[in-house]
């Protein structure tokens, strides 16, 4: 039975966390508190208003801006940001567990007013050291590069590479995975079967072999997603079935939370697959034609999903595609 036990808090007072500093395995220590032995299965963040701990305690740089915008964080300061956990206790033992937080499919721009909104995508995981790491060219170090393990077409763990082009996803939970490399004008890579084994970091790849998607040309999937609701709450995902599977996530973000428009810039270039190596042996890719341009989109608002596809992406086209929830 889950143990009851009243509100502890382990992070007080609180303090400002750049969450783009941690990326490729950087964690940053929130603290620990003392429980009794026992299953907890809730926990909340409550964020500080801003003003209190900094004039903008929440807030959000956007690309190409002139400075910080405050980030709208409403149901976050009242309630707090409620996690789903897991944690098992046991008496006189520390349980350790990493908080993931997903900044680049957080936050929502809401119409043309320039600001933004968070919409928190978290998990609560065990803090393990198993993991898979490697390297991209470093041309590709630019911030908009995402590398991601997948299972079922679900990103289970995402960052972005260093500047030396390294990456590392960490923590995960030992067993087999899809990498898939995503990044503006370039082909998708994937690598099937990436095998993660209990306390040990899988090299894919050394610096003499990065990887280095060639350039793509681009079409644009957009549309708008309608709800009977504002703020607009939904999520639209792009993926893309490879011949004799996996299906893959190639894009995920947000709608507007105003006018619930989207738009993704995706390849239409064949994706590349390779299988992960053993030994030393280096990754061989080769193109998925059957696939080429073909994705499907899945639309998700107040836990109801639609999706739409497949669809066929040309150079320089867009497809429009509307979703509405009640």
């Amino acid at each position: 039975m889950p143990t009851r036990a009243g509100p502890r808090s382990f992070l007080n007072p609180a303090r400002r966390v750049d969450l783009l500093t941690l990326t490729n395995g950087v964690l940053a220590e929130l603290g620990q508190t003392h429980l009794p032995a026992g299953r907890y299965t809730q926990l909340r963040l409550v964020l500080a208003d801003n003003g209190t701990i900094a004039p903008l305690a929440n807030s959000v740089l956007p690309t190409g801006g002139s400075g910080e915008v405050a980030l709208g964080t409403p149901s976050a300061q009242q309630s707090g940001l409620k996690l789903n956990t897991n944690i098992e206790v046991a008496a006189n033992q520390l349980a350790d567990f990493v908080i993931d937080f997903d900044a680049c499919k957080s936050v929502v721009s809401a119409g043309s007013s320039g600001k933004y909104l968070l919409k928190p995508v978290l998990a609560v995981i065990p803090r393990l050291v198993s993991g898979v790491s490697g390297f991209v060219d470093s041309s590709m170090a630019n911030g908009s590069t995402t590398l991601s393990l997948q299972q079922g077409g679900v990103a289970v763990r995402a960052t972005m590479p260093d500047g030396a082009g390294r990456f590392l996803l960490q923590p995960v939970e030992p067993g087999s995975y899809t990498l898939v490399v995503t990044a503006p004008g370039r082909t998708t890579l994937v690598v099937n079967g990436v095998t993660v084994s209990a306390a040990t970091v899988s090299a894919l790849n050394l610096s003499t072999a990065a990887l280095s998607p060639p350039v793509s040309l681009t079409g644009v999937l957009a549309g708008t997603v309608t709800a009977a609701v504002t703020p607009i709450d939904a999520n639209v995902r792009v993926l893309q079935a490879l011949t004799g599977g996996p299906t893959i996530e190639v894009a995920a973000r947000p709608v507007d939370s105003v006018t619930g428009a989207y738009s993704h810039r995706v390849p239409t270039a064949a994706p590349l697959v390779a299988t992960f190596p053993t030994g030393a042996a280096l990754l061989t890719f080769t193109p998925d034609a059957g696939a080429a341009g073909r994705y499907s989109l899945q639309a998700t608002s107040a836990g109801a999903v639609k999706g739409a596809g497949p669809l066929t992406i040309t150079p320089g086209s867009t497809v429009t595609t509307t979703f509405a929830f009640p």
